[in-house]
Formats: structure tokens, sequence, C-alpha cells
């Protein structure tokens, strides 16, 4: 973000009243906090993505070669 669009969203939040400036500071916090979220989950799944399509890949071998059995919950 360039340095006028913060300029921009500090004046728009000081013509505002003081409980809510920091109402919407709590609420800028928390969005920031679940995108950086998101970015990490994104990054972490891109790096084992291939791992999972292979993974897939073997499970539907060996379901259609009759070498697995069905999840039996009961015994986990």
């Amino acid at each position: 973000m360039d340095k006028a669009a913060a300029t921009t969203m500090i004046k728009m939040l000081e013509t505002v009243p003081d409980q809510l400036q920091e109402t919407v500071v709590e609420h800028m916090r928390d969005y920031i906090e679940d995108i950086r979220d998101d970015a990490k989950w994104k990054e972490s799944f891109s790096k084992t993505q291939d791992k999972l399509i292979a993974a897939a890949r073997l499970a539907r071998q060996e379901i259609a070669g009759g070498m697995s059995s069905p999840l039996d919950v009961e015994k986990l």
C-alpha cells in the first residue's frame, strides 16, 4: 500500500469519535491478522500440494486394485 492510501485512511479515521476510532482500529487489526493467517495457510498448502496429489492418486489406485477397505470409525 502506498503512503497516500494510508494517509487517506488515517484522515478518515480522524473524522469519527474516539470510541469509534478504537473500534475501527480493533476491527482492522483482526482483519489484518486474518489476512496474514490465510497467507500462511496458502503458503503451507502450496508446499504440500504435490504430496497431497500423489497421496490421492495412490489412494485411487489402491481402491481400484481392491487393496483398500472402508474406514471403520469404531476402530479409530
